[in-house]
């Protein structure tokens, strides 16, 4: 028997690669629009999980998704930094990335990563992956050599821990691959749980 069709509720291309890891091709590839935007004191992990589930439940009531045959599973995530109660942006702009930056400094965080899946029966599930991150000291030659890398564009919290900001990092406590933006044991499990098994590609 067929596994269930996996739809990947995001146009990130880290999220993509990520599955590939683990040997799960997605057979749809649906980013969701939503309104992102915090809700007046929303916490970095509510927000993560709103988010998820927003986006995993905006796919699957799409038109394209209704007319589909057999089995699928939806599956979405969203990452959000947060240094204690506060979200960070995703730099979108170089202000952006250096405000980012200069928080981040010498200091922890965590990043808070969100899973919601939907069965094409309806059933959901929904997991939350928070890791702790720290952050060296940064130099003002440290910060532009960053901004200069253009690595921050879109990210969360205005660094992308796969690149350039490796460098900067001095202790990770959780999932790197939640870092990324997708928890890939979690991730593995959930999938599992719906007859989604993570294989190795021939």
């Amino acid at each position: 028997m067929a596994d269930p069709a996996l739809i990947l509720a995001s146009a990130s291309p880290r999220r993509l690669d990520l599955l590939r890891q683990i040997g799960c091709e997605p057979q749809h590839l649906i980013a969701a629009s939503i309104d992102e935007i915090p809700l007046k004191n929303e916490l970095p992990r509510v927000h993560a999980i709103r988010l998820a589930r927003e986006k995993a439940e905006a796919v699957f009531k799409k038109p394209e998704i209704a007319v589909l045959s057999g089995a699928f599973v939806v599956l979405a995530a969203d990452t959000v930094v947060g240094v204690g109660r506060r979200i960070l942006p995703k730099a979108e702009t170089e202000e952006d990335a250096r405000a980012c930056l200069a928080l981040l400094s010498g200091r922890a965080h965590r990043v808070h990563t969100a899973l919601a899946l939907i069965g094409s029966d309806g059933q959901r599930r929904l997991r939350h992956v928070e890791t702790k991150v720290g952050f060296k000291r940064l130099s003002q030659e440290e910060i532009e050599t960053y901004i200069a890398s253009k690595e921050w564009q879109g990210k969360a919290g205005g660094y992308a821990i796969q690149g350039l900001a490796a460098a900067y990092i001095d202790f990770l406590s959780g999932s790197y691959s939640g870092v990324v933006g997708l928890p890939l044991y979690e991730t593995a499990q959930l999938l599992g749980s719906f007859g989604i098994k993570a294989k190795r590609v021939p």
